[in-house]
């Protein structure tokens, strides 16, 4: 614990959403929900406007639909996402070398370590300086805790949201925990909150009341120790910097059970490429490819195969999934497929493409060669976005796959400009015609296969011009 609040979090304020409303003048002060837009899609955040209707993140999507059928539903956009979070991330950095990043829109950050205060009041200064440094940059505001711990200091930017600041000053953490919800606590989620309330504990001073020992009888010793601590607003953990990546992973949840086992295969070999794709922009390789099976019952199989040393190349990864679904019974369909790759390195081993050739030559692996190559990487993603799967080419040597636009996602029209999808169907497409820094644009319909339109890259949210006059 420190004497002075110099651990500050930062938490973006409706991240996804405010993102897409910065971008698309006309939601503005409309309820936006992002997230997969299948019958098995869920919410990954809701506008403030959106969340007033009851809709908050993690609920089925066909809930948030009933409880705000007016709301505009858009399929995500990582990519777009993690350009405006490495903005955000590299003004953190100015700040301390110590910044731990917990999301694409969170992170821990000690002022300390950076010089940058030792008291409140420098504390603060910097929190509201870091506030208009990251609206300037991007164009969306984010939330504010400070405090002598990240416990502490995470609770403070909860209590300033939306677009606030809060301190909370060293020795004023008992007073402000106890007449709290146990759930307040890191650590404490509903099975953990049910068990207490069983035992009569709903308030963070019930716990402290308790004492230790009955917690540790009803918790174990460690949770009821660490428990008994926090609720006494004890917290010393560091923040600690950025770690490496573990594993870098991709998977699909597909709106109908799949059965056909040629599909399945083709399913496995896109994600495989997805996967490698995220993995070079990562700058890794890794030696255990992992594949990940959800059938129809729920239950969940995962198979794992180590290579004999690190590679990035798509024809390993693909091979090396399909060797592993072979080992899958997929007899009843399968409700989601994921492929991930883990022991990463920054290097690769040369001659593992060779390995994989020699394999192949041997017979090592029966029937992997058929389905690699033409079908594996057609439709550009979308359908990894939203969880809906991709649709597939009518025959091996189809060119092109029929465009599928998702709602929510980029365009730019030959005469009409830059826009955005709002809806698509009946080989149709809708299309509003906007930027971040103009006034709501009007809308067009064209034919899917309109030659004048085309995807495009996200525009930045606040203009180069804007930002260096800022």
């Amino acid at each position: 614990m420190r004497a002075a609040p110099t651990i500050l979090h930062l938490d973006m304020d409706a991240f996804f959403a405010a993102a897409e409303q910065a971008a698309k003048p006309s939601l503005r002060g409309k309820p936006v929900v992002v997230g997969g837009l299948g019958p098995r899609g869920v919410v990954a955040t809701a506008s403030y406007e959106a969340r007033r209707f009851g809709v908050h993140s993690a609920m089925p999507m066909g809930q948030a639909r009933r409880l705000a059928p007016n709301a505009a539903y858009l399929v995500p956009r990582f990519a777009f996402y993690r350009s405006i979070s490495e903005q955000v991330m590299e003004l953190l950095g100015r700040l301390s070398p110590l910044v731990e990043p917990l999301s694409l829109d969170e992170a821990f950050v000690d002022l300390e370590a950076g010089g940058l205060a030792d008291d409140s009041a420098g504390a603060r200064v910097v929190g509201e300086r870091l506030r208009a440094d990251i609206l300037a940059t991007t164009g969306l505001t984010g939330s504010v805790g400070l405090a002598g711990s990240k416990m502490i200091a995470k609770i403070a930017s909860e209590e300033a949201k939306p677009d606030g600041l809060v301190l909370i000053e060293p020795g004023t953490e008992r007073e402000l925990l106890g007449p709290r919800s146990v759930r307040i606590l890191p650590g404490v989620g509903p099975a953990t909150g049910e068990h207490l309330r069983r035992a009569g504990m709903t308030t963070v001073s019930d716990l402290t009341e308790a004492g230790e020992d009955e917690l540790v009888r009803l918790l174990g010793r460690a949770h009821g120790a660490s428990l008994y601590r926090m609720a006494q607003g004890y917290d010393d953990r560091a923040v600690v910097a950025e770690r490496d990546a573990k594993s870098v992973s991709v998977e699909d949840t597909f709106d109908v059970d799949l059965h056909d086992r040629v599909r399945i295969r083709t399913e496995v070999e896109r994600l495989a490429d997805r996967c490698v794709a995220r993995l070079r922009a990562s700058g890794h390789s890794g030696r255990t490819i992992v594949l990940k099976v959800r059938r129809y019952d729920f239950s969940t199989l995962t198979r794992s195969e180590t290579l004999r040393g690190p590679t990035d190349d798509p024809v390993v990864v693909r091979e090396a999934a399909g060797r592993l679904l072979e080992a899958v019974d997929t007899t009843g369909g399968v409700r989601l497929l994921g492929v991930g790759v883990s022991g990463l390195a920054d290097y690769t081993q040369e001659d593992l493409f060779a390995q994989a050739e020699e394999e192949r030559a041997a017979g090592a692996v029966a029937g992997v060669v058929g389905a690699v190559g033409g079908g594996v990487g057609g439709g550009g993603g979308v359908g990894g976005v939203s969880g809906e799967p991709e649709p597939e080419a009518e025959s091996a040597g189809a060119v092109a796959v029929e465009r599928r636009w998702a709602p929510g996602h980029d365009v730019r029209h030959a005469v009409h400009g830059a826009g955005w999808v709002q809806g698509s169907g009946v080989g149709r497409v809708t299309v509003r015609f906007e930027e971040p820094w103009s006034a709501p644009g009007r809308v067009r319909t064209f034919s899917v296969d309109d030659p004048e339109l085309e995807p495009s890259e996200p525009l930045p949210l606040v203009r180069k011009e804007c930002r260096a006059g800022a």
